[in-house]
């Protein structure tokens, strides 16, 4: 350590500290200024070392030091740390064991599929999916999904790392603590100092969506179950195990609440593989949402400059807080109703075919609808974790009400009726629908009537004699 360090206070004086380990693996040369820097700023940088958690555990910080290394070798200039994402989503899918399935439990699976394909041909006229059916372990869905949550929330992370780099770097700027670290070739491993920020941006995003993939790893059960389609060709494919931990409890026996899962998934694949424009939509509405993101980087700056780094309570309420949420703008909540209704027409079909395909066979279909209904209203740890990361809820709040307008147009026009209705976005039940199942018909009747009189009118305009529309 420098001689120009004061001595570190504390029951450790005699050999090194983990912080110093953690600064030196990450700064290099330029701790020793760094420390000094933080303690004439009436910083400790022992306590911030406990408010953390960093283990005194030599193996453990040596785990510890060698990952940071990784992340800040590897977040390069990418919004979200993938690798680190990828590798925390593996860790927490495989809390609580992941064992790969047998081939007894394998083809269980792949049988109930293949059950629901048959069974299904006569709730709805869509054709299979045509995909390969799959039974994976957690750590498969892992590989298979991850993609899409890129999609889902690089765009947001992006912008948010941005602003939240801009903050940091006016906080701690050149009269800070960036200023204490040299940016030459011998100075710290990283470079100029700012790449420390986004590197920074990039790790906390990737920690966040490793984390949500993993625990919702451990939550679902297979492909569709959250209404978003997480694959980009669509096949059916269940979690076995996250099927038999479900199933634990409940009065049905085990092999209907595989097959009742199978009709919700193979349902929900036929209807992305065939009515391709759902897939687009659901995904354009996220995509909205995240290029209307705006942050207040003078809001975050001085959240961020009141933030007591040393406080880890603090810390906690902060970030807990929503202090680095982004602002919702009017467009944005525009995209999030849509989402919202389209997700509920999703499910709300799936509810509704998987059910009725299920009740000559299965005598406990009802309860098991209704268990999986709560379920969804309820969400779980992961998905709040989405919800506070990009904004985006991934809870069909009005599931009941889009069942019940799918249920009234099988009434009203049959099976083939009520699925003739994905053929265009515009005949899709909209929001006021959900309000009044039974005015759907009336509704798309007024707006056909007024559609044609919009074409006499604009054959008026142009001349045309017989009330035709110009070729």
């Amino acid at each position: 350590m420098s001689p120009d360090v004061p001595a570190p206070s504390g029951p450790h004086q005699d050999g090194p500290q983990p912080w110093e380990e953690m600064l030196r693996a990450v700064l290099g040369p330029a701790a020793d200024d760094a420390i000094r820097e933080m303690r004439e700023r009436g910083m400790d940088p022992a306590a911030m070392a406990a408010a953390s958690g960093l283990p005194s555990d030599p193996a453990l910080l040596a785990q510890v030091v060698s990952q940071v290394q990784r992340m800040f070798a590897a977040s390069g200039d990418e919004p979200v740390n993938w690798q680190m994402a990828h590798d925390l989503a593996r860790q927490q899918a495989a809390q609580g064991g992941d064992p790969s399935l047998s081939p007894a439990r394998r083809r269980e699976v792949l049988d109930a599929l293949s059950v629901a394909e048959l069974w299904l041909d006569a709730a709805t006229s869509l054709p299979p999916s045509g995909g390969t059916p799959h039974a994976w372990s957690r750590a498969e869905w892992v590989e298979a999904t991850l993609p899409t949550w890129r999609t889902l929330t690089e765009p947001v992370a992006s912008s948010l790392s941005t602003a939240l780099a801009q903050a940091l770097g006016r906080a701690a700027g050149e009269d800070g603590l960036l200023g204490a670290l040299p940016d030459g070739p011998g100075g710290s491993p990283l470079g100029d100092p700012q790449r420390l920020l986004r590197g920074l941006g990039s790790a906390v995003f990737g920690l966040q969506v490793g984390q949500a993939a993993g625990t919702l790893a451990r939550e679902v059960f297979g492909t569709t179950d959250i209404g978003l389609p997480l694959l980009e060709r669509p096949a059916p494919a269940l979690l076995a195990g996250n099927v038999d931990a479900f199933a634990e409890g409940l009065d049905a026996p085990p092999e209907e609440v595989r097959l009742y899962l199978a009709l919700r998934e193979v349902a929900a694949t036929r209807l992305f593989a065939h009515v391709p424009w759902v897939r687009a939509h659901l995904l354009d509405a996220v995509e909205q949402y995240a290029r209307g993101i705006t942050v207040d980087v003078d809001q975050l700056e001085e959240a961020v400059g009141a933030i007591d780094p040393t406080d880890q309570a603090a810390l906690q309420q902060a970030l807990s807080g929503g202090v680095f949420a982004p602002q919702t703008t009017p467009e944005q909540q525009a995209a999030l109703d849509r989402l919202e209704t389209a997700l509920a027409l999703v499910e709300g079909w799936v509810d509704e075919v998987a059910t009725r395909a299920a009740l000559p066979h299965l005598p406990h279909a009802v309860p098991l609808q209704e268990m999986v209904r709560r379920r969804r209203a309820a969400g779980g740890p992961a998905e709040q974790t989405f919800a506070s990361l990009v904004g985006l809820e991934l809870r069909p709040r009005r599931l009941r009400d889009a069942a019940a307008v799918w249920a009234h147009l099988t009434t009203t026009r049959g099976v083939d009726g009520r699925d003739a209705v994905w053929a265009h976005p515009d005949l899709v039940p909209a929001a006021e629908d959900l309000d009044d199942p039974a005015g759907y018909d009336a509704r798309r009747a007024a707006a056909v009537e007024g559609s044609a009189d919009l074409d006499r009118a604009l054959a008026e305009i142009l001349g045309d004699e017989d009330g035709s529309a110009p070729s």
